[in-house]
């Protein structure tokens, strides 16, 4: 029997000691208390507590934690009534502080934040409100963040989760947002076919002056044909007096070698005045000294015809 007592105190001694040893897990500190007396803060690691005298108080998460409020009915300047809800993102820094510095942390933080939403949405109107977000995130966030300093906590944000107006409020603005969807598009649909006119009218201008620019050279080269139509008559006509201009010359001249006296010369000079004149000029010019031998070749031309 004295050794199952002896055993039976091994068994609670050991029991004793190992609840003596705690071992504090990352991202947590434990709050100690010694004979119902804040007597330290355990750290992350392993750690020895006195048996029957010290206790952990309380377990306290160093993460960043968020706390997501029910909506908070507000009014607003204007005297509407509308339904917030808030989300709080939060951190412990003093686990102390948060143990013996407020009676429920959470609770007091959900009602400071209601008391902080109204105040702030009070100064404001419903289109203020509903604009300006980030100003009342930011307000809140500063008055939270000095308000449980003495708690241990820091803010670190605060977001508006949702704005939920009065039903007439909410009809009303859906109307205006249709109304201004309608309107946008309608600009919309303006500008484009304004956009299409000109279009239209650039290609319309472009594609008359392409054609003027066609027209243009149609006539350049018309007219450039034509001159060279002319150019070419003018060098076969001057060709041709060329020619019967060289035969006259090359007739007088076998008169010469073959002894033609003179008068018969100037009735070939005569002749080749006919010919040059060709029928088409009313009037030739003939030297006085010719103006006797060309009566005679008259003459002498008549009666070669009668003959």
């Amino acid at each position: 029997m004295g050794t199952t007592i002896i055993i039976g105190l091994l068994i609670l001694l050991v029991v004793i000691l190992a609840s003596c040893i705690k071992i504090v897990p990352q991202a947590q500190n434990y709050v100690v208390e010694r004979l119902g007396a804040y007597q330290d803060t355990w750290d992350t690691g392993l750690h020895m507590k006195l048996p029957l005298i010290d206790k952990v108080a309380r377990r306290v998460n160093m993460k960043e934690q968020v706390a997501d409020f029910p909506p908070q009915p507000v009014i607003t300047k204007d005297n509407v009534t509308m339904r917030i809800d808030t989300v709080v993102f939060y951190q412990i820094t003093d686990p102390k502080l948060f143990t013996y510095g407020v009676e429920n942390p959470m609770m007091a933080i959900e009602n400071l934040t209601a008391t902080t939403l109204r105040n702030i949405i009070g100064d404001l109107e419903l289109d203020q409100t509903l604009t300006s977000r980030e100003t009342i995130n930011t307000q809140m966030r500063s008055a939270l963040d000095i308000a449980t300093d003495p708690w241990g906590i820091k803010v670190n944000r605060v977001e508006l989760k949702n704005i939920i107006p009065p039903a007439e409020i909410q009809n009303a603005m859906e109307k205006q947002m249709k109304a201004e969807r309608e309107r946008r598009e309608a600009v919309t649909r303006a500008e484009g076919e304004k956009k299409a006119n000109i279009l239209q009218a650039e290609g319309e201008k472009e594609s008359a002056i392409l054609r003027a620019q066609a027209e243009k050279e149609s006539a350049i080269l018309r007219a450039e044909a034509q001159k060279e139509k002319m150019i070419r008559e003018a060098e076969g006509e001057a060709e041709a007096i060329l020619k019967v201009q060289q035969a006259n010359a090359d007739g007088i001249k076998m008169l010469k070698e073959a002894g033609a006296d003179e008068a018969v010369l100037k009735i070939k000079s005569l002749e080749a005045f006919e010919k040059v004149a060709d029928g088409k000029a009313t009037t030739i010019l003939i030297p006085s000294e010719l103006s006797g031998i060309a009566s005679l070749a008259t003459t002498f031309k008549e009666a070669s015809k009668e003959n």
